[in-house]
């Protein structure tokens, strides 16, 4: 079967292309991106602005159509924190639907944890024993851990990466004084979400996934991508302290520069490195393996678990699976 999902997130509109069937490794065919910036396009009412809207509908309906030549059966299209925290996420989906042709559906923030728990499980192996995960996107912070492929604790914090560049680190380079206040500020959020996290059990293992974790690896001496998804590559809190006193000190267009950091990343990679930190730290979390695989891949591996059991995607919330022409399933 090929698949196409549609991933609607704070910064980027991404459409992944693969082929999977139920017990394969799915594999992707194409990857088209688009940078939207979609929680920047808020106004002080916390509405997505008409430009914003407008420019996610031309975008949504594009990639559609990118889909279906490619041949997918279906389009699993989802967005997460962006649009589930605006105030007029409701119109803005109608509009999707109306004049896109595509059922986006809204993830929880839960649902998020725990799918993502799904993909890492499933790339590590029962052997793991015990997960636990970490997962910075752009608008919150996932945590989950569990020994089966359903995690036993699932969490969302609104603590992502563009979400606190926007709100603490808005001078460039950021104030050394302004670094020092969020590191505090994070420890006293992430208290309560760790003590529930620890009470589950010691882990097995400790997983981080997401391009944040993946830049921030890269940025400490894992290997590149070009190296492929199964090279081992980790990120220890030694070094991410290092990384940050060199990063937290250097302009925006200085670090788009640095190999693993994209343009697009590079504003908030500060703040991102600053979760990271809190949460490993908030965890006692020395050393994390970085998996590749993440949200994507979760809904991916549900998708063909759910044709095969004839359950619903994602139980409460489900996700749109649209045929192309418009026809929901």
């Amino acid at each position: 079967m090929r698949l196409g999902v549609l991933d609607v997130g704070s910064n980027t509109v991404h459409l992944l292309v693969v082929d999977a069937h139920r017990g394969g490794h799915p594999t992707p065919m194409s990857s088209t991106k688009a940078t939207l910036r979609l929680a920047e396009a808020t106004d002080s009412s916390g509405k997505i602005t008409r430009r914003g809207a407008d420019k996610l509908v031309s975008t949504i309906g594009e990639f559609a159509t990118i889909a279906a030549s490619s041949g997918c059966a279906e389009l699993v299209a989802f967005a997460t924190s962006a649009v589930r925290d605006a105030s007029n996420s409701e119109d803005v989906l109608a509009r999707v639907r109306s004049e896109a042709g595509v059922e986006l559906q809204v993830l929880a923030g839960e649902d998020e944890s725990r799918l993502t728990f799904l993909a890492v499980r499933r790339w590590f192996g029962w052997s793991a024993g015990r997960i636990n995960n970490l997962d910075i996107g752009g608008g919150s912070l996932e945590l989950s851990s569990g020994v089966d492929e359903e995690p036993d604790v699932a969490l969302s914090l609104p603590l992502g990466a563009g979400r606190l560049t926007r709100e603490w680190l808005t001078e460039d380079p950021p104030g050394r004084r302004r670094v020092a206040m969020l590191r505090d500020w994070l420890d006293t959020e992430l208290a309560g979400a760790a003590a529930t996290v620890l009470d589950a059990g010691p882990p097995d293992l400790a997983v981080a996934s997401s391009k944040t974790f993946r830049s921030l690896a890269r940025l400490t001496g894992a290997a590149p991508s070009a190296a492929g998804p199964r090279v081992r590559r980790t990120l220890t809190a030694t070094g991410l302290r290092q990384l940050i006193s060199f990063i937290s000190r250097m302009t925006t267009a200085d670090r788009a520069e640095l190999e693993g950091v994209s343009a697009e990343r590079a504003p908030q990679i500060v703040a991102g490195a600053l979760v990271a930190e809190a949460s490993m730290r908030a965890l006692s979390i020395e050393t994390v393996e970085i998996c590749p695989w993440a949200l994507r891949e979760g809904l991916i591996l549900r998708r063909l678990d759910s044709e095969a059991d004839g359950v619903t995607l994602l139980g409460s919330s489900s996700v749109g699976m649209v045929r192309h022409g418009g026809d929901q399933r």
